[in-house]
């Protein structure tokens, strides 16, 4: 089986190690690789790193954001979660919004809900090799504070499991990629626990994955640090569609998702580059 730890160390390892010096949009500088794939089987805990504390609330909250289509910075700083308020100010936005990013995208791509369509589609369709959604919509780039950094999933279910990839085309490997890791684990947790599957393999699909320069000996700490167990999520709602008069999205709300047994090493912090 594979665990998520192991192919993140690898990753964290492969980047610092063997990554070649690429410029940035943000003007620190990074190490990079291009082109990795990372696995995690569901069925070994959920893939919340514990080589340094991850803040499992931000990517719930994150995820249930986009889940209803909102863009908006209130609800993202009403929980807590303030990593998008430099790409906000930056933008020079004074609308309260990111612009037509995840939750748009997900929800209202050119008048089209694609998270409906995945859940008629896992109930009515369930082999279907067209189970997935896309974020990056080219009409809609200019008005983002910032482009999708993952931009699509695909849904694959066979012999009764429920298995998600998703496809990113920028890595922030040490300070963004956790969470994404755990915002897609719960992503499909959801899923299966709304469809009646159990969990199978998540899958990242990566692109530039890159290291900051100011990230190095936070990376060297982090690889240095063991392995401890996997936590526990429990779910007390899936994502699902519901029929009635007419058809509906079931989303869970925040204090319907618990974290278990979740014992890392301290956090590691580092400096969020924009």
């Amino acid at each position: 089986m594979i665990n998520i730890q192991d192919e993140y160390r690898g990753l964290l390892a492969g980047v610092l190690y063997s990554g070649k010096a690429k410029e940035d949009r943000t003007g620190t500088g990074t190490k990079s690789l291009f082109g990795r794939t990372i696995k995690h089987d569901m069925s070994l805990g959920f893939p919340l790193l514990t080589t340094k504390k991850i803040y499992f609330k931000h990517a719930v909250t994150e995820l249930l954001w986009i889940l209803q289509g909102r863009t908006d910075i209130h609800y993202l700083q009403s929980n807590g979660v303030s990593y998008w308020d430099a790409d906000y100010n930056r933008s020079g936005r004074t609308d309260g919004t990111l612009g037509p990013i995840y939750g748009k995208q997900l929800r209202d791509f050119n008048g089209i809900d694609q998270l409906k369509r995945i859940l008629i589609q896992i109930k009515e369709e369930p082999s279907s090799r067209r189970i997935m959604a896309s974020l990056w919509n080219p009409n809609d780039m200019d008005d983002m504070v910032l482009p999708p950094c993952h931009y699509g999933f695909q849904i694959y279910i066979n012999d009764g499991k429920i298995n998600l990839m998703w496809q990113q085309r920028s890595v922030d490997v040490f300070l963004g990629l956790p969470y994404d890791i755990a915002m897609y684990g719960l992503l499909l947790k959801l899923l299966a626990k709304g469809n009646g599957y159990k969990e199978g393999q998540l899958i990242a699909s990566l692109g530039d994955c890159h290291l900051y320069s100011n990230h190095i000996e936070q990376a060297k700490q982090q690889l240095n640090n063991d392995f401890r167990e996997l936590p526990n999520v429990d779910v007390s709602l899936g994502l699902t569609v519901e029929q009635g008069p007419r058809e509906f999205i079931v989303i869970p709300t925040l204090d319907m998702i618990k974290i278990k047994n979740y014992n890392p090493h301290p956090p590691i912090k580092a400096k969020l580059n924009t």
